[in-house]
């Protein structure tokens, strides 16, 4: 019998159990996983953890979701892993996740003492909560009505998508973009327009501004601050003049505030949606970027009367305690302390490996220093062959993610989103030598060690 790892967070623990049953699998026909509630009792863990399990294998490749029918094993995921990832891990969070636990134990011994409709205390209470958090002042507010939760990014954009019935249209998106973003979109079958951001990280004012003119654009995806993977904070000066320009277009802008959180100066006081119509508005988060893996889920704020009845309807199973926990945790701001030192260590690993790769790389890396996030945008001047690449690296704390990931339309060919997850800079060095070798060997040279 297989046994997990000590100190091994529950999700792996489900991931790893999963991969077991794909593994002996027979190789004929569909084979149908078990549901989260099956897994979730027979494993004794949270609906949100055996979620999390089943969001990393379909991420990689290894399963698919149908709706109303379950998780199915991918054909060609049975006994190999996927050759190309789509998503960099994210920092542990053991001090949130202890505190999350911590809160969900509680409730569940006050469970045990009442008859309270604990699913629809939880959502409300966390609904009510991210509204007070994102409410500015008297005129820029949210109320819990505004809020609607879902699983995990890619499930929101679906249902929200199909909420505002866009499913087909035009979208406007600020490039490099969000993998998990794209991915959805082109399940949409939306029609992607990029505007690449320049090297600071703003966008094209002038080209957004020529597009909403040409082109039937239904909505616009732009960054909340921060700009990933360049990791860069848009200036405030673009903020307001795409602002400006959407008050002549009635365009949807949904506003990813999905890292904003990983700001190394913290957010910073003004958003786009400062300048934002709010009837046009809709904000995206998540909180697994602040709080860890055991909190997958992500949330919209947008108008009630178009999203509340959509919401519904797909009915998103989503544990109650972990939802009353992390609505305890807001109330709280029990992360704001630990978000200080995550940002901390963001910063460092990433000046690291910027370090590791100029004595390494010299001039043949552009590399521009990130004002926020955990992945350093690196340009090589050399074709990038992505097998050697995630074959050096392999079992390496340094992850890759091919500059494509972030690109519809075959752009960023000869980028890397790397992260660095690691402590020693000793064994960050050799992986920087191993990637080196992978890079120099297609191109028929000899690589060495930097000095």
């Amino acid at each position: 019998m297989a046994r997990a790892a000590r100190g091994e967070f529950a999700y792996r623990k489900v991931y790893r159990y999963l991969i077991a049953l794909i593994d002996e699998a027979p190789d004929a026909g569909p084979c149908r996983l078990p549901s989260l509630r099956a897994l979730s009792r027979q494993l004794r863990v949270s609906l949100a953890t055996v979620q999390s399990a089943y969001n990393l294998l379909e991420e990689e490749g290894r399963v698919r979701c149908l709706p109303r029918s379950g998780y199915f094993i991918q054909g060609a995921a049975k006994g190999e892993a996927a050759s190309m990832p789509t998503q960099a891990p994210l920092p542990a969070q053991p001090t949130l996740e202890r505190a999350l636990f911590s809160h969900e134990r509680r409730l569940a011994r006050q469970r045990m003492h009442g008859a309270t409709a604990w699913a629809e205390v939880g959502s409300a209470r966390l609904r009510l909560a991210l509204a007070q958090r994102y409410t500015r002042s008297s005129s820029q507010y949210w109320r819990a009505e505004d809020v609607q939760l879902a699983p995990d990014v890619p499930a929101l954009l679906e249902t929200l998508l199909a909420a505002l019935a866009l499913r087909g249209g035009t979208v406007l998106v600020h490039a490099p973009c969000c993998p998990q973003v794209l991915r959805a979109l082109a399940r949409a079958s939306m029609r992607v327009l990029e505007v690449p951001a320049d090297p600071r990280g703003n966008p094209d004012l002038r080209a957004v501004a020529r597009l909403l003119g040409s082109e039937p654009v239904c909505m616009m995806v732009m960054p909340s601050c921060l700009g990933m993977p360049q990791g860069r904070v848009v200036a405030p000066h673009y903020q307001r003049q795409l602002g400006q320009l959407l008050a002549r277009h009635p365009v949807w802008l949904l506003e990813n505030d999905l890292d904003s959180e990983h700001c190394y100066s913290g957010p910073p006081s003004q958003r786009l949606r400062d300048w934002a119509d709010p009837r046009w508005l809709l904000v995206m988060g998540a909180f697994e970027a602040v709080v860890g893996a055991e909190a997958p889920y992500a949330y919209v704020l947008g108008p009630d009367g178009l999203l509340a009845g959509a919401f519904a309807e797909r009915a998103f199973r989503l544990a109650p305690l972990r939802l009353q926990a992390l609505a305890q945790m807001l109330g709280k701001r029990e992360a704001e302390a630990q978000l200080v030192r995550l940002r901390s260590g963001l910063q460092r690993r990433v000046q690291c490996l910027a370090h590791a790769l100029e004595l390494q790389f010299g001039e043949r890396v552009v590399l521009e220093t990130p004002e926020g996030g955990q992945a350093l945008w690196v340009r090589f001047r050399q074709p990038l062959a992505w097998e050697g690449i995630a074959a050096a690296l392999a079992g390496s704390a340094l992850h890759a993610l091919p500059g494509t990931h972030f690109s519809l339309q075959g752009r960023y060919q000869q980028y890397l989103a790397l992260v660095w997850m690691g402590e020693h800079t000793e064994a960050l060095q050799q992986a920087v030598v191993r990637l080196a070798q992978a890079l120099e060997l297609r191109c028929g040279r000899p690589v060495g060690i930097a000095g």
